[in-house]
């Protein structure tokens, strides 16, 4: 497996360009949403905050659902017909968030593949190709379809891949997420199987090793605990000089699209494993604060919708 690595890891970072001043304000990218739940109505919160995406569009089953009637009382177009609403009207939008499920999803991609709108998938369905901003997202603009993977995977995959940028020689990387029980809904109780088969994926993509795995905890802890994701790595060796600052580096580019993103345990080396801790608040939009789980996948795919907002501004002629 090639591994994609960076020129030089200490190099500022790439690709969140859409605060440069001297660059062209994106115009607003119309996005429809796909799922009332949380994630689709957390999105939904997001977006009105965007400078370059608007939400034409949201899109569930239920008339009645929290998320519906929340959309409508800010005045966002509805519709309670499922991914009808945009076979009939295509034209609403350039780019659909689908926060449905895996399962959804792979019934949805063709259709939206078909009407050539760009997607953003919003679950584990590996249908895309894998998007985590912090790594890739020069490259995501090129694709019809991206997966933002899962939320263990946006917290844990830079982390990884920063030890991977920095020792040759990985045997094996285990992430541990443990998120509180009522941050997990019911799409993501359903998808367990495909959240941990997708986020090793994503680590085995990203890392190039083949050993991998992935542990996911629903904490029933009253007050509900904050995500905390930790990303151990086995080697014979460890050059912690180096990777810290490597380390750094991609923490401080995940905070410019997740705030909350916090490194509480910094990189130590024991019984032959590197070991880090990170913690994940959420912004409150319209979820609570502790679920940082769901805020750092949503986080990270605005952040991607704003950087196709940009690439798309660059080339349309002046």
């Amino acid at each position: 497996m090639s591994l994609p690595r960076l020129l030089d890891p200490l190099a500022p970072p790439r690709g969140f360009v859409a605060t440069n001043l001297s660059l062209p304000r994106p115009e607003k990218l119309k996005v429809a949403i796909i799922g009332s739940g949380n994630i689709g109505t957390d999105l939904m919160m997001k977006i009105r905050r965007s400078a370059s995406l608007e939400c034409s569009l949201f899109i569930g089953r239920n008339p009645d659902s929290l998320g519906l009637v929340r959309a409508r009382e800010m005045g966002v177009p509805v519709s309670s017909a499922g991914i009808q609403a945009i076979i009939d009207r295509p034209d609403l939008c350039n780019l659909v968030f689908d926060a449905t499920s895996a399962a959804e999803h792979a019934k949805h991609h063709p259709i939206l593949k078909a009407l050539g709108l760009q997607v953003i998938d919003m679950t584990p369905s590996r249908v895309g190709a894998m998007a985590v901003p912090a790594i890739n997202l020069e490259q995501l603009a090129a694709h019809q379809n991206v997966n933002m993977v899962s939320c263990g995977g946006q917290a844990s995959t830079p982390l990884a891949y920063a030890i991977a940028q920095t020792h040759a020689e990985v045997e094996y990387y285990e992430v541990v997420s443990s998120i509180s029980s009522l941050s997990a809904g019911p799409a993501t109780r359903a998808n367990l199987d495909e959240y941990i088969d997708t986020t090793e994926t994503a680590l085995r993509k990203f890392t190039g090793c083949a050993n991998t795995k992935t542990i996911l905890i629903l904490n029933p802890a009253q007050p509900p605990i904050h995500m905390q994701t930790t990303v151990s790595a086995k080697v014979a060796t460890a050059d912690l000089d180096r990777l810290r600052p490597v380390v750094d580096r991609m923490v401080a580019t995940i905070q410019r699209y997740v705030p909350g993103y916090q490194m509480i345990v910094p990189p130590v080396f024991e019984h032959n494993r590197i070991v880090m801790m990170v913690r994940v608040t959420g912004l409150g939009d319209f979820l609570p604060s502790y679920a940082g789980n769901l805020d750092i996948i949503n986080c990270a795919a605005i952040a991607t919708a704003e950087h196709f907002a940009l690439c798309r501004t660059k080339k349309e002629p002046l």
